[in-house]
């Protein structure tokens, strides 16, 4: 394996493949060898319409193992207070069908990949699936072409934000349960979902209404219900945090701005009782050293005496 490599020119021909595969190559930051790239990008319906050519699972299976080792080892560093039980949550939170497959249509992965006619016809290039073990595929090709620091790297890139995100979750790891608890502790009632669909049977859009107590906090989309209802529950939450927050910081202010008055009554009597102590004090001690001063003159003339 070589060291990573950040992407530069590398002869492919002037075919329309090569340069789709640059464009993704220049959205994955790394050039990967030709023949690994399209096998990464070879569906099991493309390979069986096409005399059995080799498919992606075996780079996908790989891929699977990378990114669940970088995943876990950034878990287990940046939170070492948390139990083994937590940080498999945190981490089946990253690596899932669901967030991978949004991670891949974040590169346009779909756009790439090599399907069958029957997978194309179900609009295949934008299953949660479909994208999820491409994207793995990818990941493993990085790794075999570029090694481990590269696709450690491209992960990381990939997926912190998901890893930051994920630590906001509740203790089901979930917008939905976080959703639920959180308007269980404001005293909002039991979150409900609203969900229509539009398109065709085989490429449907789900939206999804978050609402509390009769009043809409957030909306969302997604290929499946799942996923819009996860959507919008998270849009609800970020906006009724934000709302608790906000009240949270003007009773904090409000507080401050009560007790202000009553530590400056505090400090003055302080200083009204301090001041004639420290008066007192100083004339005592002015008052012993002229005693002792008058001793030691009496000392001195019995002496010369």
């Amino acid at each position: 394996m070589t060291d990573a490599k950040a992407a530069g020119p590398r002869q492919r021909g002037g075919s329309p493949q090569a340069s789709s595969h640059t464009l993704l190559e220049g959205r994955l930051g790394y050039q990967v060898e030709s023949a690994l790239l399209v096998r990464a990008l070879t569906h099991r319906s493309y390979a069986y319409e096409n005399g059995g050519l080799p498919t992606n699972e075996r780079l996908e299976f790989l891929g699977d193992s990378v990114l669940g080792l970088v995943v876990t080892d950034t878990l287990y560093r940046t939170h070492p207070d948390l139990p083994e039980g937590q940080l498999a949550k945190l981490r089946a939170a990253v690596v899932n069908s669901r967030a991978l497959a949004e991670v891949g249509r974040g590169l346009d992965l779909g756009a790439f990949i090599r399907l069958g006619r029957g997978e194309e016809g179900t609009g295949g290039r934008d299953k949660a699936s479909i994208l999820a073990d491409t994207l793995e595929a990818v990941i493993g090709a990085v790794y075999l072409d570029q090694g481990l620091d590269a696709a450690s790297e491209l992960v990381h890139r990939l997926f912190d934000p998901l890893i930051e995100k994920s630590s906001n979750l509740g203790a089901g790891l979930d917008w939905k349960t976080s959703l639920q608890e959180l308007t269980a502790i404001e005293g909002l009632g039991v979150p409900e979902y609203l969900v229509t669909e539009t398109g065709p049977d085989h490429e449907k859009t789900f939206t999804a209404a978050a609402r509390v107590g009769g009043v809409s906090y957030g909306t969302g989309t997604g290929r499946s219900k799942k996923e819009a209802e996860q959507q919008a529950a998270e849009s609800a939450w970020r906006s009724i945090r934000a709302a608790a927050d906000e009240r949270a910081k003007a009773a904090k202010a409000a507080k401050e701005a009560a007790e202000e008055p009553i530590r400056e009554t505090a400090d003055d009597a302080t200083k009204a009782v301090g001041e004639p102590v420290r008066e007192t004090a100083d004339e005592a001690v002015e008052a012993a050293e002229e005693s002792e001063e008058s001793v030691q003159g009496a000392d001195a003339s019995s002496a010369t005496a």
